[in-house]
């Protein structure tokens, strides 16, 4: 398959490759592709509305779906999972049509991600930065998992060493995770401190709240 339009070739013959996982039939789980509003330029012809307007997000959250700030939400998510694994080819996102407007986003198509370690693409954060909004319940998470006992790299770590393909990260891709967490909460810290926490940190009203346990008479 090493052809002049391809851009890479094995050396001589071996090639890295990514594992794809095939979801059920639409015909079992109809599911919407969805364009990604950062979808990234691919020419150098010209630049997407977002890498030129700082303000690009007011316009987004005027349109359906993103009017819902779940689905605004939901791709904030989303942002931040190819932030740190280092995925610049976000160009659409799925969701089960079933579930309407408040369905979750598939993190479909990663094949991108993992690629140059030592690099942190910023612009893949730019939904949030520019945004300024990400659940609180997120926030709690990465927090959590900047910490040394539950540090992300551990995590990781620890979740692969099961794996039946065995090495799936190098451990400068698992550094690396650690690293661009940093710059995550760095953002939001920003945004924080320029908006206001109540306008940054916002609590998912569809999450079923935890009722505190009851008193003893």
């Amino acid at each position: 398959m090493c052809k002049t339009e391809y851009a890479v070739c094995g050396d001589p013959h071996m090639l890295e490759g990514s594992l794809s996982v095939f979801l059920p039939p639409l015909s079992a789980a109809p599911r919407l592709s969805v364009p990604n509003p950062w979808i990234r330029s691919y020419t150098f012809t010209g630049k997407e509305r977002w890498e030129t307007n700082p303000s690009y997000c007011d316009s987004v959250k005027r349109r359906h779906p993103y009017s819902n700030t779940r689905r605004l939400l939901n791709m904030m998510d989303l942002a931040i999972f190819d932030f740190l694994m280092g995925n610049m080819d976000r160009h659409h996102y799925e969701i089960f049509t079933q579930f309407g407007d408040d369905g979750f986003l598939l993190h479909l198509d990663n094949a991108r991600g993992f690629g140059r370690h030592s690099q942190d693409e910023l612009s893949i954060l730019a939904p949030l930065y520019q945004c300024c909004v990400v659940k609180d319940d997120t926030w709690q998470r990465l927090n959590l998992l900047a910490l040394p006992a539950y540090r992300l790299s551990d995590v990781m770590r620890e979740s692969l060493s099961t794996d039946p393909l065995d090495t799936v990260l190098s451990e400068p891709h698992l550094a690396a995770l650690d690293r661009r967490l940093q710059k995550v909460l760095a953002v939001v810290r920003q945004c924080v401190q320029t908006h206001g926490e109540e306008a940054v940190l916002i609590r998912d009203m569809w999450r079923p709240l935890r009722r505190p346990p009851r008193m003893q008479p």
